[in-house]
Order: structure tokens, then C-alpha cells, then sequence
């Protein structure tokens, strides 16, 4: 199997429209975050007309953002699924690819030992914080109350489903799988296209943009431009 293989030109091909996904939830969770952890916006708003609407806000945010998430864990094969492209990338001949073809970018003669060890290490990684989502994995429950939520009162709607309104207990869920997603969609762009990757930067450009507007609805002076990161 070389680089071009149908076989890992689709796995790029699902790597890039994870990044793409999760970008989008960055985006989202900045702005969600301080609409659940933020006292100081909590008492400003407090019990006002304009507390119903940050309300919908809120909900909105949260909904758009865990339906970003669940995509990147999708059961379909036509689609993103992120237990899949573990799998693929476990397969030898998969591997055998993507070092042959980082240690041929690196030019460096007899450093495929090394690129392997650190690339095997990167995937095991990835797996290890994947399956703790499986089946049998310690956050298994935790993945099957998203994915209920997704089908019941997100994506569908079923008339006797639990209402997702105010925030609650699930936030704390919610905020650990977007962290995991973060670990998971970095490493995958690492080891599949040897492109560094990180939301953390990402998150910060899109937490000022935030402090901005949270600054505006409490009717206070924004910060100052020198946080503006353009």
C-alpha cells in the first residue's frame, strides 16, 4: 500500500472533515462557555426579560454544539466516524504508508525506526482515550446520554423525551467529551497528515471574541484591543 492508496486517501479525506467539524465546535463552546460558568453574567441578567432570551441563546449553543460533536462519532461508514478511523489507522499496511511517506517529507536517511515508534505511540494514544467511548469503556454511558439526547430532542423529537432546557449536570459531561474530542481530532491530524494542530489556539482566538460579546450583553465596556488576537 503506498500514500495514494484509495484506502488512505479516504482517511485524509475523514481527518480533514473532523478538523472541519471540530472547528466548528470551537466556535461554539467559546461562546457557550460563559453562558454556564460565567456568576458575573448569571447576576448581571438575573431574573430580567432579557434573561429569557440569553436563555434560547444559551440552549441554542449547547444544542449546535453537541450535535457537532456527535458527528465526528457517526456509525455510518459514508460518514465521519471517529472509532473507524481508529481502526484504519491500526491496520500494518496503513501504517507502513504514512511512515514511508513522513520519513520521505523528513529527508532524513535511516529515521523510519524512530517515525514509527513516534507514530505507533501517537495511535495508541488515540485509541487508548477512544475506547474508554466504547462498549466497555469507562465513559460508554457518557457517549450513549449524548447520542440519546442527539436522537431524542435534537436531531428528532420524541414527544416524551427529556427537555433540554436550562443548564444542568450534563454541561459537565458535554465539557469532557469536547475536551477528549479536541485530544482525539489533534492526534488524528498529527499521525494522518503530519500536521500540527492545536484547538487550544484556536479556542483562545474565539474566547476573546466571546469576552466581547458576553461584555456587551452585561452593558460594560468591552476589553481593551490589545486582547483582540487580529
Amino acid at each position: 500500500m503506498n500514500i495514494d492508496d484509495p484506502a488512505i486517501v479516504k482517511l485524509r479525506e475523514h481527518v480533514k472533515a473532523a478538523q472541519d467539524v471540530f472547528d466548528m465546535a470551537i466556535t461554539l463552546h467559546e461562546v457557550w462557555k460563559p453562558t454556564t460558568n460565567d456568576a458575573g453574567l448569571h447576576q448581571r441578567l438575573g431574573k430580567s426579560y432579557a434573561t429569557q432570551a440569553f436563555n434560547v441563546v444559551r440552549v441554542a449553543l449547547r444544542r449546535e454544539m453537541v450535535l457537532a460533536l456527535m458527528r465526528l462519532w457517526d456509525r455510518d461508514a459514508r460518514a465521519i466516524g471517529i472509532p473507524l478511523m481508529t481502526k484504519t489507522l491500526n491496520e500494518g499496511a496503513v501504517m507502513d504508508a504514512l511512515v514511508f511517506d513522513l520519513v520521505s517529507r523528513l529527508g532524513i536517511s535511516g529515521a523510519e525506526d524512530e517515525v514509527r515508534r513516534t507514530l505507533t505511540a501517537k495511535v495508541a494514544a488515540i485509541a487508548a482515550l477512544v475506547d474508554t467511548y466504547g462498549s466497555a469503556g469507562a465513559k460508554a454511558a457518557a457517549l450513549e446520554k449524548l447520542r440519546a439526547l442527539r436522537n431524542q430532542c435534537l436531531a428528532h423529537t420524541q414527544v416524551k423525551a427529556r427537555v433540554f432546557t436550562q443548564a444542568d449536570s450534563i454541561d459537565d459531561v458535554i465539557e469532557v467529551f469536547y475536551q477528549d474530542n479536541a485530544k482525539i481530532v489533534s492526534g488524528l491530524l498529527s499521525v494522518v497528515s503530519a500536521m500540527a494542530y492545536d484547538p487550544l489556539e484556536t479556542g483562545e482566538v474565539y474566547s476573546v471574541y466571546a469576552k466581547h460579546f458576553w461584555a456587551s450583553v452585561r452593558g460594560e465596556r468591552p476589553v481593551t484591543n490589545s486582547d483582540d488576537p487580529s
